[in-house]
């Protein structure tokens, strides 16, 4: 943000603007907001335009590429679906942004933002309930799955405590901006930490703690299918469950209140308060709640109940180790098993760099491993094109790494690692010149250097090797 702008700030603006603080560390921006839903909307907007401008360009660029349609057509959908289920709270907090992101020179409104906040959803779960009406057989874009996760507690860790950990699976033009770690602290529910990106209501990359000593994370349920647009979006329910609830019940009421299908996911969870963990699958027809007090749970993008993966999800790879789902289910259960009542944040970074390929049986950066490497993938072993990113040498994968002990959450820390999870470093260039298919892509695709796993303390950051 310039000087000019700075300086055109009212007073109030700039008590706002004051009161937060932003800061960089490791390709991370830790950004600590607060107070009134406009008030921490606009320190929010005002402190990350520059990075949102950015992204919106690339999402603009992409979404037209892939869809064959533009961003407009899917942020006038949203509006149309969502404006009026957002609610007060959340829609004064999506005003702030805009207003904030426009006092630093980066001029959007409400409607835009309901957009940027609705487009996962929209793209990968509404859209192919409606492509054909815009075309006869057509491409509905790419099917992707969006996450490793686990949560252990109970004789499954070192200390009889919950750890969780998580990383980010996306393409890299999308994932390169998933380096947003927000801290929120509303005048009403609990404080959040929680993994974004620049203009978000909820994290969207869903690794969140609480202040009522709850964690939260999810995969995706890959190839979901069903879509109700009559409901509230998976953005709203989920900050709201993470801001207002106080135990793993009231979170999956919340978060099951009014279920549209949109971002359809298992969800990861731990009580610190109770010891207890649960993987919670929300389809938009069936539900599964699991709980422990001893043991682990882990989500690879494949549904466990099976009325989720026959009859609401499609080629979700469940049982085929070729598939990056079923590889990684296999590895995840042979992780856990080796693993077992050692587990800690230590171990937690190790499962998440972990590139064996479980169908091939020795080491290999590829799609197949926990932390996923499709750049690098032939794709020799894929036998079927049509599903989940079955793609030679997409520029795709691992994109971070996060990782939480209950004391950690319980101080409202954690470890964050941008960039793939074993720390392995993306050169766009090299990449592009390796793989000129994908060069359409390189004016928004960046390089992503090694960085250390950082730890983040009440704001304070600091970084192991």
């Amino acid at each position: 943000m310039g000087e000019t702008n700075a300086s055109a700030l009212t007073d109030e603006q700039r008590g706002w603007v004051d009161a937060a603080s932003r800061e960089e560390v490791n390709g991370w921006i830790y950004l600590r907001i607060g107070g009134e839903p406009f008030a921490r909307g606009f320190q929010h907007g005002y402190h990350v335009a520059d990075e949102f401008a950015e992204a919106l360009a690339a999402y603009r660029f992409m979404t037209y590429e892939q869809f064959g349609v533009t961003f407009d057509f899917f942020t006038e959908a949203a509006v149309r679906m969502h404006k009026d289920k957002i609610g007060e709270e959340l829609t004064a907090e999506l005003e702030g942004i805009a207003a904030g992101l426009t006092a630093a020179g980066v001029s959007v409104g409400l409607d835009d933002l309901i957009g940027w906040n609705a487009w996962m959803e929209l793209t990968d779960y509404w859209w192919p309930t409606v492509a054909d009406q815009y075309a006869k057989d057509q491409n509905q874009g790419p099917r992707g799955s969006h996450c490793s996760g686990f949560v252990a507690t109970g004789s499954a860790t070192a200390d009889g405590r919950i750890v969780i950990g998580h990383e980010s699976f996306d393409e890299f033009w999308a994932g390169q901006y998933f380096n947003v770690m927000m801290d929120i602290t509303p005048v009403e529910g609990h404080r959040l930490v929680m993994q974004t990106v620049p203009g978000y209501l909820g994290s969207m990359t869903d690794y969140w703690i609480t202040s009522a000593g709850l964690a939260v994370t999810e995969t995706t349920i890959a190839n979901f299918r069903g879509y109700a647009p009559d409901k509230t979006p998976e953005y709203v329910r989920a900050r709201r469950a993470c801001q207002y609830a106080t135990s793993i019940d009231e979170w999956v009421g919340l978060m099951h209140e009014g279920e549209n299908g949109g971002y359809a996911n298992t969800w990861l969870l731990g009580d610190t308060k109770t010891n207890e963990i649960a993987r919670y699958e929300e389809g938009l027809i069936y539900q599964k709640l699991d709980k422990l007090t001893d043991g682990a749970f882990f989500g690879c993008n494949a549904a466990f109940d099976p009325r989720i993966r026959n009859l609401e999800a499609v080629d979700t790879g469940f049982n085929d180790p070729r598939q990056q789902t079923g590889a990684r289910r296999q590895r995840w259960m042979q992780l856990l098993d080796i693993y077992d009542g050692r587990i800690d944040v230590e171990i937690g970074k190790r499962m998440l760099a972990d590139t064996y390929d479980p169908y091939l049986g020795y080491d290999n950066p590829s799609s197949r491993g926990i932390c996923s490497h499709y750049d690098v993938d032939p794709m020799h072993y894929a036998s079927d094109p049509t599903a989940v990113w079955n793609v030679p040498f997409m520029p795709a994968g691992s994109v971070d790494g996060k990782v939480a002990a209950a004391s950690d959450v319980e101080a409202m820390n954690m470890w964050g690692r941008v960039g793939r999870a074993d720390g392995v470093a993306f050169d766009a260039e090299e990449f592009v010149r390796q793989h000129p298919l994908w060069a359409w892509q390189a004016p928004y695709l960046k390089s992503r250097p090694s960085q250390p796993w950082t730890y983040f303390d009440q704001g304070d950051t600091l970084t192991q090797d």
